[in-house]
């Protein structure tokens, strides 16, 4: 549970929490006797009460008694049906959801109604400035501050993209329930709401039936931003400027955006070849375009809320100049008849939208409490991949018809705009009046593809009834600038749609927008001339969230990361060396490698051959670096190396790079848009770990690369560390140790040098993969690594748990802001005394000494985790478009890190989160280093977040459900690894209760605890269900109808854990 949610770790009211409980149980209940009827209503409770007993009796002491009702329970599930179980797997899983959606409901609603809440910007601006912080520095600090989320398409999101929106509309309705206003009757509906959601839950296929495509993965990541994220960000904004106005005396400056966002969908291509270059394009053009559609909502919104007809002198000359070029244009052009048409029906002003905005009548406010959520039409069908794993992109016509349905030009007007001093002085204008169209496209296209872009047909008369007639004389000057906006924005989204269907689009650079700058000069034109024309107060309404979600989203709404593993350059350099007959590059020395690629580096020509082919697997790399250069840094982010290890790692990237942007620069006649992009190298297993800091100043010792870092990059050196593979490496608490020093030496080494660095953290969801809370994470990292910027991953059910409703997105953002904020100006002390990183080196050798012997050298442990636990069949659940190994061989190494976690998860084992602390804690004891743990733990913040996180997770652990496992599914031979497992699960237990001083697991956190328990009458009956169907299914392995009960008990238990890889 707090592996998602924990950041909000506010007390929340149990005694409201139950009651939502037992109401959604109740309409669950009444559901299921309308649905399945009573009989399996009595199952469902004989169960319930059971597990429930028998956890009762447990905690009384009374372990025989509980055995007993356990027993019974275990012999029940396995005489039932496959219809009966599968019926009861998908009963307690939906229960286990709404058990979700309610606890999440009363978080939220507990940080919103508490005062002063903990880790907010009030709160901590507050502290900073009690502790002796100026408020100079704490305002230069926060708007100089840089934290990007970079949310990934990791395979951890179990559950459909449609029962998430059904699971978002009951949190809404739940929140509607909390109105004190409600009369009998809205009760009533609210109810016959809520059986509504909840039948359709039940009548809902759970499971994904096809595997995502990259293209699929990124939609649903786009799909956050639209219905969350761009709501959060405003109301987020506002929050650290309030904030800062009250404790400063200033306010966040206006596009000033301390926090923004990336993305891995489209782009994460390491072991996973359905990501290819076009994917990555088409992804990219689509995140574009997603963004071009938002913002013309917004400005639609905008041209109806600014009527007024003041403004500067600044803006009135703007708008003459729009007015006056869209004469001449017209005047070009001539009139075709449809125009005429047009003009007859509607020769009054067009500044007003013909079809009043999406909830014109409701303020900006209310805009983040909404309940629906618009469910956004792509430009083109990007179908799932074939056989082939080719993307196809088809054709549509919907958005090219919502297009037509738009209003001409917000820019027609009835005589050239007065400015404020005009008016007052009576001096105003009288120059004829242009009437305003707007100007065709200069593209040189098919016919066909002119009318796509052009065409006005489908006008019905009957809109001139949904017009209003404005005979009035005056114009609207912000509506006259807003509407050339939207026009310049209609361009570009045109432009995107052909991009998407791969025609050709010679547009002029100056019909559409190109930068973001370019988007922000009009909107900050208009907000200066309200604020000049006494109406600053309009000017901080909804023209201010747009300026700041331009600002925070530019055009690239999430500007998309390149990843790719090192081996691959590797191979497509050693083709091209041998292709220009200089060798073969893989067999090179790393001395000889750095020699060749700082020599090409300095090189004014391409090296690769003009039209280079080798195999598929080079030419997929080189068409990633030509994307990447048509795209460049406006629209992409950093380059990824995974499994970097040598400093040639990174250069051979930034040679590709160079290579490609020479040849493509050479055929367009101009250079590539953008700069290069920041290549970050990614340092993931524990040996490339210790050895980060030695190769970055390798790096940094070549001049070009310095000079490279400074003039390109502001000298700001990124790098990247992993927590997946360094934790399945040599065990959680190794991993963590290692990362803390590593980060320790690349921050010695940059300082060294004068070069800024930003760490990049690859999170994982789970504690087993560095998941936790944000909070603590960030605030245990080690003096200096967090100073004032900070870039991290959020995956797969995290983001729809952090960021899935505005409300929790806001405060996520906060958390992300104030730990930062707190950890660079006070920044986490480090260890006390050297004796501590003695006793973590002796503690981290015990611990992976232990884990090692276990995973990787005990024969018998691949076939015992093959078999205690359903990691063969999490394949069939389709939650990631990536195989699950990165190369077809047996073993743990080539096993990805979320299947590892995710299958040990289901067993409540958890057992990548633990192995091998025991006996690494027992070693340091026993060596007389007990009371150095203990004030490890109450004065370093780094032990003492690493400690508290493995508690957490042994909170959830249950050996006894793991026993059951491996009494019914593992051979009797290798039964021997289990114990020895459950004896270490047990000394971890004890030592860490021993160091912390606790008498009991989450002594500290009493809320989580009582959660755990709520859920465990029904998370109990799901592992025991999923014991008796992986029995059956390994006896029955094509049973379909088997193998969909089994991952029903997958998604429920994923419920339960509030958690899976």
């Amino acid at each position: 549970m707090t592996d998602i949610t924990d950041d909000i770790a506010e007390e929340i009211s149990f005694q409201s929490f139950e009651d939502d409980c037992r109401l959604l149980g109740s309409l669950l209940k009444d559901v299921l006797h309308h649905q399945v009827g009573s009989d399996f209503i009595r199952t469902v409770d004989r169960k319930r009460i059971l597990a429930q007993s028998a956890i009762t009796m447990r905690a009384a002491g009374m372990e025989d008694m509980a055995e007993l009702l356990e027993k019974q329970l275990t012999s029940e599930i396995s005489k039932m049906t496959l219809d009966e179980a599968f019926d009861l797997a998908r009963a307690f899983s939906h229960y286990l959801n709404l058990m979700g959606i309610a606890e999440t409901h009363h978080r939220v609603r507990k940080a919103r109604e508490a005062d002063g809440l903990s880790k907010s910007c009030d709160d901590v601006f507050d502290k900073l400035i009690q502790s002796g912080v100026h408020p100079d520095h704490l305002f230069d600090t926060v708007c100089k501050q840089v934290v990007e989320i970079v949310l990934t398409a990791h395979p951890t999101q179990i559950n459909r993209r449609t029962l998430q929106y059904k699971h978002i509309r009951i949190a809404h309705l739940l929140e509607f329930n909390e109105r004190q206003d409600l009369t009998k009757e809205d009760k009533e509906m609210l109810i016959e709401d809520l059986v509504r959601e909840i039948t359709a839950l039940w009548q809902t296929d759970e499971l994904r039936r096809h595997k995502p495509t990259p293209v699929d993965e990124a939609r649903a990541g786009l799909h956050i931003v639209e219905q969350s994220l761009w709501r959060a960000v405003p109301d987020y904004l506002r929050r650290v400027s309030n904030a800062l106005k009250k404790h400063t005396g200033k306010p966040l400056p206006l596009t000033c955006t301390p926090i923004k966002f990336g993305s891995w969908m489209g782009g994460d291509r390491d072991g996973n070849p359905n990501v290819t270059a076009k994917v990555t394009k088409d992804v990219s053009l689509l995140s574009q375009w997603m963004a071009i559609d938002m913002y013309i909502r917004e400005i639609d919104n905008l041209r109806f809320e600014l009527s007024m007809n003041q403004c500067d002198d600044k803006l009135a000359a703007l708008v003459n100049q729009i007015l006056i070029k869209e004469e001449e244009a017209e005047e070009r052009e001539g009139k075709s008849r449809e125009r005429e048409h047009l003009k007859k029906h509607h020769h009054h002003n067009h500044a007003l939208p013909a079809q009043l905005p999406a909830n014109a009548d409701l303020p900006s406010c209310t805009e983040c409490n909404e309940g629906q959520y618009r469910i956004v039409k792509f430009p083109a069908n990007l179908d799932r991949q074939d056989s082939e794993k080719n993307i196809t992109v088809k054709s549509t016509n919907e958005s090219s018809n919502a297009s037509k349905e738009e209003p001409q030009n917000g820019s027609g007007s009835q005589k050239p705009v007065t400015s404020k001093e005009e008016t007052q002085n009576g001096s105003g204008s009288q120059k004829s009046d242009p009437k305003l169209t707007r100007t065709g496209s200069s593209q040189s296209l098919s016919q066909q593809r002119k009318a796509f872009a052009e065409s006005q047909i489908g006008r019905s008369s009957f809109r001139k009834l949904l017009e209003p007639s404005l005979t009035r004389p005056g114009i609207a000057p912000y509506r006259i600038i807003l509407g050339h906006v939207k026009d310049k924005l209609l361009r570009s989204k045109r432009r995107l749609e052909l991009l998407l269907e791969d025609v050709r689009c010679d547009a002029d650079p100056k019909e559409h927008y190109e930068s973001m700058d370019q988007l922000l000069e009009p909107l900050l034109l208009c907000y200066e001339s309200l604020k000049s024309s006494g109406c600053e107060a309009l000017a901080q309404g909804r023209l201010t969230d747009l300026i700041r979600r331009v600002s925070t989203f530019g055009l690239a709404l999430m500007k998309l990361d390149i990843r790719q593993e090192s081996g691959r350059h590797t191979e497509a350099m050693d083709a091209i060396t041998k292709a220009i007959e200089a060798g073969s590059y893989a067999d090179w020395d790393e001395e000889k490698r750095l020699d060749f690629l700082i020599k090409e580096l300095q090189n004014k020509r391409p090296l690769v051959p003009y039209k280079f082919q080798d195999n598929a697997e080079t030419k997929e790399v080189l068409d990633t670096f030509r994307v990447a250069a048509e795209l460049g840094s406006d629209r992409l982010g950093a380059y990824i190396i995974s499994m970097a290890s040598n400093a040639s790692d990174v250069l051979l990237v930034e040679l590709l790079q160079k290579d490609t942007r020479l040849a493509l620069t050479g055929e367009l006649g101009r250079p590539c848009p953008g700069g290069p992009l920041r290549v970050v190298p990614l340092f993931e297993t524990v040996k490339d770990l210790r050895e980060a800091g030695s190769v970055l100043r390798k790096l940094l010792s070549i001049n070009w690369y310095r000079d490279h870092i400074i003039k390109n990059h502001n000298s700001t050196q990124e790098v990247m560390v992993g927590y997946s593979d360094s934790g399945k490496d040599a065990g959680r608490f190794t991993a963590a140790w290692e990362l803390y020093k590593a980060q320790e030496d690349i921050v010695a080494v940059c300082n060294e040098f004068g070069i800024k660095i930003t760490l990049f953290h690859g999170r994982g969801g789970s504690i087993g993969r560095g998941g936790g809370p944000t909070y603590l994470a960030i605030q245990s990292q080690p003096p200096g690594s967090v100073m004032g910027t900070l870039r991290s991953t959020e995956q797969g059910e995290m983001v729809q748990a952090k960021f899935g409703l505005p409300h929790t997105a806001v405060r996520q953002l906060e958390i992300y802001t104030t730990a930062v904020l707190l950890s660079t100006l006070k920044p986490p002390l480090p260890p006390r005394d050297f004796r501590w990183r003695k006793v973590m080196d002796e503690i981290s050798n015990a611990s992976c000494q232990l884990y090692r012997n276990t995973v990787y050298l005990d024969p018998n442990f691949i076939s015992y985790f093959q078999e205690a636990t359903p990691q063969s069949e999490l394949g069939f659940l389709n939650i990631g478009s990536r195989p699950a190994k990165r190369k077809a061989t047996p073993g743990i190494s080539n096993l990805r890190a979320i299947p590892w976690v995710f299958a040990w998860t289901q067993t409540r084992f958890v057992l990548p989160a633990w192995l091998g602390v025991g006996t690494g804690l027992k070693f340091a004891c026993d060596t007389g280093y007990k009371p150095d743990l203990q004030n490890m733990y109450k004065e370093w913040p780094f032990f003492q977040s690493t400690l508290d996180l493995i508690e957490m997770v042994l909170a959830k652990a249950d050996s006894g459900i793991t026993k059951r496992y491996e009494e019914v599914l593992v051979n009797e031979e290798r039964r021997k690894v289990g114990s020895s497992l459950r004896e270490e699960l047990e000394r971890t237990g004890k030592y860490v209760l021993v160091v912390s001083g606790h008498e009991r697991f989450e002594e500290n956190n009493k809320s989580l605890r009582k959660l755990i328990e709520s859920r465990l009458p029904y998370l109990n009956v799901m592992n025991m269900l999923q014991v008796e169907i992986l029995k059956r299914l390994r006896k029955d392995e094509d049973n379909g109808k088997l193998r969909d009960a089994l991952l029903v008990t997958i998604n429920g238990i994923a419920a339960g854990m509030r958690n899976t890889g």
